[in-house]
């Protein structure tokens, strides 16, 4: 009989576990990332039958953090951020600070010290990209207002965790109360870090910004799928890895700036089309690690502080979002809409769970509460939207009492014949309609906006939508 590679046993039994509980999962309306997480429970150390490597399934759990925070950096856009700056960014920091409060508080009452507070109410703070941008696509809300505000409002969220990510290992010995642990050698910690995470970004923006587009559309002129997607992954996990050794960040920063660069060129669409299936993957593997984590003996024993902790992450939180979006003179709707996302926790509560254990500043038990209220908040999450979807049904989805889908404007006759239509004039486009004009076929393009050439009839898409 041939012995089977651990790193083979993971990979295929995690992959296979996922599949059936995120099938069972889906069967019952509920996000798969349920399913992942209790396939890792079933593969645990927790649980009867399979017992996958853990210390292998953490290390696949990395590069699944790498393609997350990838995945993140590329969807961020500067753009929509500062369409809803006056809203999200404060709204953002605010809801963060109360979650953090509520859950240090609890932290108090179960008496743990202050870096395992800080830690457990930061990971109670920060709501799943993955359930909220599903959540937002499947009602079409991303291209309205509060779809925009929810994103934004991600995003700040996003950003600050990557700061914790990078401050509090600097700050690890004074939040455990450490002997070593003394003002003057933190604030040379801190200049230290900070000093590294300048010259990072610096880097990156400087440096990166030019290089990481030429090196794709280089690639991209070779006319060779495969050396893209190579290329696309070899950026990710590059710079995520040169984030660590030269500069002693962290593989989730250096792959979020490599993702954030990457979203300005042209061909970012691509680059996140190609590289989803990986990402996918891997990203499956970093919950079913996550899960198994997870001792499910706490829903018995530590019944209480797992329902506070339920209360602050369903509750606290929503109840502060409301408030701060109302105080901000939204709508009812958009501030409910805004408490429904944030109503759960996900992907950053784990990595600053694991990077909590690792410094030793949150004891098991914190891990285990923060993963079962992230089963069960994203279980019922759906819910909660669909309640919300009853109460919000004639409800207009603007501030104004319209809605907020751009008005169509009426459609005009084409008095073109044997022609071509083009949806889209980005950059493949026009290459396509220079091709098209140089043979002489009449062209109709649809492409929001003005597209200005004059040899082009034009069709705004925001008419036809």
């Amino acid at each position: 009989m041939h012995d089977v590679s651990p790193l083979i046993a993971v990979i295929a039994g995690g992959l296979g576990l996922a599949f059936v509980f995120g099938a069972v999962a889906q069967r019952f309306r509920l996000p798969p990332l349920v399913g992942y997480l209790l396939a890792g429970v079933a593969a645990g150390p927790f649980t009867p039958g399979f017992v996958a490597d853990t210390h292998l399934a953490l290390q696949l759990a990395e590069i699944g953090v790498i393609l997350l925070m990838f995945g993140v950096g590329l969807h961020f856009s500067l753009r929509d951020l500062l369409s809803v700056k006056a809203i999200a960014i404060p709204g953002a920091v605010a809801q963060i600070a109360i979650a953090t409060i509520l859950g240090m508080g609890l932290s108090h009452l179960m008496g743990w010290n202050l870096g395992a507070g800080l830690i457990f109410g930061l990971s109670l703070s920060v709501a799943s990209t993955v359930v909220l941008l599903r959540a937002m696509q499947e009602r079409r809300l991303i291209e309205t207002e509060r779809g925009r505000i929810a994103v934004g409002w991600l995003i700040v969220e996003d950003i600050a965790m990557v700061l914790a990510l990078v401050l509090l290992p600097p700050m690890a010995a004074i939040l455990n109360g450490e002997a070593g642990g003394s003002a003057g050698a933190v604030v040379s910690s801190l200049v230290l870090t900070m000093g590294k995470l300048g010259a990072f970004v610096v880097l990156m923006l400087v440096v990166g910004r030019r290089v990481i587009p030429w090196v794709l559309h280089y690639v991209a002129h070779t006319g060779s799928r495969e050396l893209f997607r190579l290329a696309v992954l070899a950026i990710a996990l590059g710079f995520a890895y040169g984030a660590v050794v030269l500069f002693d960040v962290s593989f989730a920063l250096g792959a979020f700036f490599a993702g954030m660069i990457l979203s300005e060129s042209e061909l970012s669409q691509r680059a996140a089309h190609e590289t989803l299936p990986l990402r996918d993957a891997f990203a499956v593997l970093f919950f079913v690690s996550v899960g198994m984590l997870f001792n499910p003996r706490i829903l018995l024993e530590d019944w209480a502080p797992l329902l506070a902790t339920i209360l602050i992450v369903l509750v606290g939180k929503s109840v502060g979002a409301y408030a701060i979006v109302r105080l901000f003179r939204h709508s009812h709707g958009t501030a409910l809409t805004i408490s429904a996302s944030l109503a759960q926790i996900g992907e950053f509560s784990f990595i600053l769970v694991a990077l909590g254990i690792s410094l030793k500043l949150l004891p098991e038990q914190g891990r285990d509460l923060i993963l079962a209220a992230a089963i069960v908040s994203i279980m019922l999450n759906p819910l909660i939207f669909s309640y919300l979807d009853r109460i919000l049904k004639d409800e207009p989805l603007d501030e104004k009492g319209e809605p907020e889908h751009v008005t169509r404007q009426p459609l005009r006759p084409t008095q073109l014949a044997g022609h071509a239509v083009l949806v889209g004039y980005g950059r493949v486009g026009k290459l396509i309609a220079e091709g098209l004009k140089d043979r002489a076929m009449p062209l109709l393009v649809v492409e929001e906006g003005t597209v200005g050439d004059p040899g082009v009839e034009h069709i705004d898409r925001k008419s036809v939508v």
